[in-house]
């Protein structure tokens, strides 16, 4: 089994934002994604702002994907608006789903009262050798996420790893 290290990999976030892409810029999300990742271990290589488009979210995550990252998180994007389509973006580049994560998530979510995380249809899994999960984008939300996140991430990364090195 791999042992969760000082450094948990490198990381890189997707804002998915509904109205203005300055506003997802401005409200400090970024920040705080970025701030508990570096908290948790993660070397952030940087975040980028897309529109609620599919084909601009698919690009943005098969460049991570492509790029080598280890995690690429997805914020916003994960409700049940017309508009949020990131959960089935998301589902068309993994090749593994990881069911249980997903549940943890929501889990953890509810026990906290975050209603965002209930309603999240958002998804983790593995696209290639890289972590792909999608959280809701309150900042309540994206807390309650990563703190459940961040130890699995860490494992499954390692997990990931020595799977190459075979």
């Amino acid at each position: 089994m791999p042992a969760i290290n000082d450094r948990s990999g490198r990381a890189l976030i997707v804002l998915v934002a509904d109205r203005h892409l300055h506003e997802a810029e401005d409200d400090g999300t970024g920040a705080l994604v970025t701030e508990l990742l570096v908290e948790a271990g993660f070397v952030v290589d940087g975040s980028v702002t897309v529109p609620s488009d599919e084909p601009v979210i698919r690009n943005a995550l098969n460049t991570a994907v492509i790029g080598g990252v280890d995690l690429v998180i997805t914020v916003g994007g994960t409700g049940v608006s017309p508009r949020d389509v990131v959960p089935d973006v998301t589902a068309e580049i993994l090749d593994r789903e990881l069911l249980g994560v997903s549940q943890a998530l929501r889990w953890s979510g509810m026990t906290a009262g975050v209603m965002e995380a209930v309603i999240s249809r958002g998804l983790v899994g593995v696209s290639g050798s890289t972590l792909v999960a999608n959280i809701p984008g309150s900042r309540q939300a994206i807390r309650d996420a990563l703190a459940t996140l961040t130890p699995l991430a860490a494992y499954l990364i390692g997990e990931l790893s020595d799977l190459e090195e075979l």
